[in-house]
């Protein structure tokens, strides 16, 4: 008798894998990407996603317009990144191919729903011919799968029609990858039971497409090999997979906790800010309310109004939002009052490219307004780091008495990475401090309240809940007199008040962290210099010019505006800064006007963020011109002989 039973395919182990699952905006791509992220967070991987939307709700099926897509880095160790190039891209139609094949590293694993591959198909798309028949994917390692038909054929006992079970077909390539990666099942499967409940035909015909995927992967004989990419050793503690908006919007929550103060959104829908509006709405039981309000201005009025009664006021938006709530931020900080303006960034101007990720605004809400009107500016680093960026906004905004711009941007809005859960007892309180007393005594002995009248250490004036016996005080957008409150035209108080409102957020300088610095051996002549988002692409960019032996610092900027006080100090220690920015050099001409160095620019604006190796490659290039600018110093200009054999 003859044995048939197959042996399983050699498991190779790998130390990392990126995965890109891509198709047209209606085939669940982000779904797809986002189970397997999840499959692998429980796994214990270490992890790093890059979701891209198409700019269109619904653009034309099949066309370049309206591909989707989702990238996921899985590792065995520590990352930062959500890779430079794909290891294995799935496409579904032809359309997805050719907008992603580019990004595939040669000789890369392309899997590709041939089902799709119609003449009519391939025209949307652009093709004069075929790719999977021309020779054009030489270079790669193609797979061939008819995802479709098998996905109708695999879902037919649930008895969904047709043209509803070909939706499942992400599911079935969710479960060939799951197959090839050792991604367990049951956590996919317990989600699909979860999410389809009330839907059982639904829930059956997912359930059978992604069952259908993986069995397929194990019975077709397709694959030569399959991968195990092991679980990451990271610290001990509870991990949870999170994005930037929802650790953003814990974060808030933390800072209403350590504060005591109810939480209050005022917020109008706008990519890619509104999951912070959805996620505090669920979170009611932590005294947060949300209001959607019909505007950006309504949004922000209503949060300055919540502030003035003695609430965390908080709106969320992106740039086009900035610019319609620019006045209502002027009133508070005319008001001074505790405000956080959540600007998550992204590409511009006007409607610009609204799901594509930018750092533009940058220059915009440090300088962004009419008078004098200083705004502290705090930058998260990472989807994690929202968490901890929301805290120091609020902390700021209380302590000091002042609206506070908090800057993230799509990139890390969309994007998720494991995240150690902190021991709340450990987060340090906020003391909010409200006025509870009158505060001043004229010559005739009468006690009063002044609502202007100043902390002597942080110049914050006094923060009094409406209603609170004996503090009655009127606020409003006129200037103001210093002290008493009072509606003042007088030329000197207002330059008075001017001058104190920018000494108050100046000070706030003494009060942030140093700026800390990468610098292993302490001898690096190129600094790195970063803000918001571009900190992994330049930390791995740094760790790979370490390990070409060469020598770089980083430093990475959480306060832009005041800067640390350190800051100009570090800049001049080094003899060359390189800056990289997702705008045309907004930190540069910042640096350079405060502290007079000759930083040098590294700017991009393509809607994505930096890949490691394009810093890498801007790393080694500042290096070679400290080197060559160093020979050249080294010349002696009388020598016309020596300059001519160092040209040779």
């Amino acid at each position: 008798m003859t044995d048939t039973k197959r042996n399983p395919p050699p498991r190779i182990d790998v130390d990392r894998a990126v995965i890109r699952f891509a198709g047209d905006s209606g085939d669940g791509m982000q779904l797809t990407g986002d189970r397997f992220t999840n499959s692998s967070a429980l796994f214990g991987n270490d992890l790093s996603t890059l979701p891209d939307f198409p700019a269109e709700i619904r653009a034309p099926a099949g066309t370049l317009a309206g591909v989707s897509a989702f990238q996921v880095h899985i590792s065995d160790h520590d990352i930062l990144t959500p890779g430079d190039h794909p290891n294995v891209l799935v496409a579904m139609n032809p359309a997805a191919l050719k907008a992603n094949l580019a990004d595939v590293r040669p000789s890369g694993t392309v899997i590709v729903n041939k089902d799709s591959f119609d003449e009519r198909s391939l025209q949307k798309a652009g093709y004069a011919a075929n790719p999977l028949s021309d020779g054009s994917l030489d270079g790669y390692t193609v797979f061939e799968v008819p995802m479709t038909a098998m996905t109708l054929e695999a879902v037919k006992p649930s008895g969904t029609r047709p043209r509803d079970a070909e939706r499942s077909k992400n599911l079935f390539a969710l479960g060939l990858i799951s197959w090839l990666y050792g991604r367990p099942q049951d956590p996919t499967l317990e989600w699909i039971a979860k999410r389809f409940a009330k839907t059982p035909m639904v829930a059956e015909a997912n359930t059978l497409a992604f069952k259908a995927g993986w069995n397929f992967g194990e019975t077709a004989e397709l694959f030569p090999n399959t991968y195990e990419v092991k679980p990451a050793v990271l610290p001990s503690g509870t991990y949870t997979n999170i994005s930037g908006n929802t650790a953003l919007a814990w974060g808030l929550i933390a800072a209403g906790q350590l504060a005591g103060l109810k939480v209050f959104l005022g917020s109008y829908p706008i990519t890619p800010a509104s999951d912070i509006l959805h996620e505090l709405s669920k979170h009611k039981n932590f005294d947060v309310t949300t209001v959607q309000a019909e505007d950006e201005i309504a949004g922000i009025g209503a949060a300055i109004g919540a502030a003035y009664g003695g609430a965390l006021g908080v709106t969320t938006t992106s740039g086009p939002g900035v610019d319609l709530k620019t006045e209502s931020i002027g009133l508070a900080v005319n008001l001074e009052l505790p405000l956080i303006i959540v600007d998550i960034q992204r590409g511009g101007p006007s409607t610009g490219l609204p799901t594509k990720t930018e750092q533009a605004d940058l220059l915009q809400v440090v300088h962004g307004r009419h008078g004098e009107a200083p705004v502290p500016v705090v930058a998260a680093m990472t989807p994690g780091d929202c968490f901890y960026a929301a805290i120091e906004a609020a902390r700021i905004a209380i302590k000091y008495r002042t609206p506070v711009f908090l800057l993230s941007d799509g990139y890390l809005a969309n994007g998720a990475e494991p995240w150690p859960v902190p021991d709340v007892a450990e987060l340090p309180k906020i003391d909010a401090g409200f006025a509870t007393a009158a505060n001043h005594v004229d010559s005739d002995g009468n006690e009063s309240f002044w609502p202007y009248l100043r902390d002597s250490e942080t110049l914050a004036r006094p923060w009094a809940i409406p209603g609170t016996p004996g503090l009655a005080h009127r606020i409003g957008g006129l200037e103001k007199a210093d002290g008493s409150g009072s509606v003042s035209y007088d030329a000197a108080n207002h330059d008075l008040m001017s001058r104190l409102r920018v000494a108050k957020v100046a000070g706030i300088a003494r009060d942030i962290p140093r700026v800390e610095v990468d610098d292993p051996t302490g001898d690096a002549r190129l600094l790195v210099l970063g803000w918001g988002s571009t900190y992994g692409a330049i930390a791995a960019g740094a760790r790979r010019i370490r390990e070409r032996g060469l020598k770089v610092a980083h430093a990475q900027l959480r306060h832009l505006h005041p800067f640390p006080a350190n800051l100009g100090e570090l800049l001049g220690s080094y003899e060359r800064v390189l800056v990289p920015e997702l705008n045309l050099g907004q930190l540069v001409k910042l640096v350079r006007a405060e502290y007079l160095v000759d930083a040098k620019s590294l700017s991009k604006m393509y809607g994505k963020p930096f890949q490691a190796e394009e810093i890498e490659m801007a790393m080694l290039e500042a290096i070679k011109a400290i080197e060559a600018i160093e020979a050249i110093d080294g010349l002696d200009v009388n020598a016309p002989q020596q300059m001519k054999a160092n040209q040779q």
